[in-house]
């Protein structure tokens, strides 16, 4: 996996040695020597990972992270701090300015490369959800008001400990306790596989020291899983085991520690991943939210007509095969152009409203209602027949004329009906655009015989 890196430093040999060993692994590399230049460099090309000095003058790393990570341009650019300090307090210092990673001089290869791919691995696929809410935002269904933030909260978060000893538990238990977190314990294979199958998780930490489980084949269970597929999984390794830390990272661990485990250290991380995890979660729900106003006509809360001429076009191969019938109603509110210069366009929305409403409270779970255009909506019903296409419609047809709609005018309410007009599929094929123009046909014969009818292309 290759990526655009950033390193920062402001010594000239300690940049040459990252160049270096970076390129000899195919990344592409670009050099700042202060924390102006990387950010200027930053803010004018973000690249996919920035390899972050924490020592230099001016402007130390720990303030060039805060502002990448306050910038909407770099802030989900990941960053890992490269430092020779090495207290756990700098660490954690550095985790809680925003960092992804904080890496201690002499860098071992090994750490620096499964690092890189880890985080670009995880900015991937972010951009991926950025990427589909950009181009929802451009189709004018995007809020730029419900942008969303990197800063998530961490409070209520739920953590699944996968561990023989009591150590994390302890740990998480004691440092997590005003956060409100939620704590699943699990001490063997079986039993963390159980807890995943009846619960969702913003974040997993395994012991890989485990001596009764096969930590490593737990975690590529669960990254495998559908269910876990995407949640943080993090796990704890024995300093030095570089062959285990690298087969724990082609496996997909997210995030590790090294023995013995610093409290603090372990903290900032969860948060870290708490908080990565949710943001995910919330790119993916804006998404579904736009795709849904996409496809949704935003007055009547019913399907657009967008919608269901792809619905049509997957229904007629399904229709094909099947060797079944499928019945199309168009329906149309007869007189709708009085009521709104009778009554205004307000009051002619609470009547689209409300037929829609009745329109879908009285179809079948699988039969599709829509709004076509206008005050034409239209009724797909799979696996049905021009006959009973006909008694649905009429019953539809009832529905409506039976109840006046309520209205604030001085009568309190307004009477209205429907034509309905019918088309089933042939059994030799399914032209969708040629049921549509007979279920058409067959609507306007309806309101020529009067309106207030259901009208099939057999009649």
């Amino acid at each position: 996996m290759s990526a655009r890196v950033l390193v920062v430093d402001d010594l000239l040999p300690n940049v040459k040695l990252l160049e270096a060993r970076l390129s000899s692994e195919y990344f592409h590399v670009t050099t700042a020597f202060s924390g102006r230049d990387a950010l200027d460099k930053a803010f004018e090309n973000p690249p996919d990972i920035v390899l972050l000095d924490v020592m230099m003058p001016q402007m130390d790393g720990f303030e060039v992270c805060r502002r990448l990570k306050a910038d909407p341009r770099t802030c989900h650019v990941p960053v890992v701090m490269v430092t020779a300090l090495s207290a756990s307090e700098d660490r954690v210092r550095g985790l809680e300015a925003g960092a992804d990673d904080f890496l201690t001089k002499p860098v071992r290869d090994i750490a620096l490369y499964s690092r890189i791919r880890s985080l670009v691995r995880l900015k991937m696929l972010a951009d991926e959800w950025r990427l589909r809410n950009v181009t929802s935002e451009r189709f004018g269904i995007g809020d730029e008001a419900q942008t969303i933030q990197q800063e998530i909260p961490t409070h209520g978060a739920s953590l699944l400990v996968v561990d023989e000893m009591p150590t994390l538990q302890r740990l998480l238990t004691q440092h997590m306790k005003d956060e409100a977190v939620s704590l699943v314990v699990a001490n063997d294979q079986a039993s963390a596989l159980a807890a995943v199958r009846d619960k969702d998780f913003d974040a997993i930490i395994v012991n890989t020291l485990m001596r009764k489980s096969d930590a490593l084949r737990l975690c590529a269970d669960l990254r495998s899983g559908e269910r876990t597929r995407q949640t943080p999984l993090m796990a704890v390794l024995d300093d030095g085991d570089d062959a285990r830390l690298t087969r724990a990272i082609d496996i997909g661990v997210t995030d590790y520690l090294m023995t013995p485990v610093e409290p603090n250290e372990l903290i900032a991380r969860v948060r870290t991943q708490i908080r990565r995890r949710r943001y995910m979660e919330a790119l993916r729900h804006n998404y579904e939210r736009n795709m849904a106003l996409a496809l949704t006509d935003s007055l009547t809360g019913l399907y657009n007509r967008r919608y269901m001429e792809a619905h049509l076009a997957n229904l007629s191969r399904r229709t094909i095969q099947s060797e079944r019938s499928l019945a199309l109603l168009m329906v149309d509110i007869d007189h709708f152009k009085a009521v709104n210069d009778t009554h205004g366009h307000p009051i002619g929305d609470r009547v689209l409203r409300a037929v829609a409403e009745r329109l879908q409270n009285n179809v079948r779970p699988f039969d599709t209602v829509a709004r076509w255009g206008g005050e034409e909506f239209m009724v797909v019903m799979p696996e049905s027949d021009i006959k009973v296409g006909c008694m649905v419609g009429e019953r539809l047809r009832g529905k409506v004329e039976q109840t006046a709609v309520k209205v604030p005018t001085p009568d309190g309410s307004i009477s209205v009906t429907i034509s309905v007009g019918v088309a089933s599929t042939p059994l030799d094929g399914f032209d969708p655009a040629r049921l549509i123009e007979r279920a058409d046909e067959a609507l306007y014969r309806a309101k020529q015989q009067g309106r207030n009818r259901v009208v099939s292309t057999d009649d």
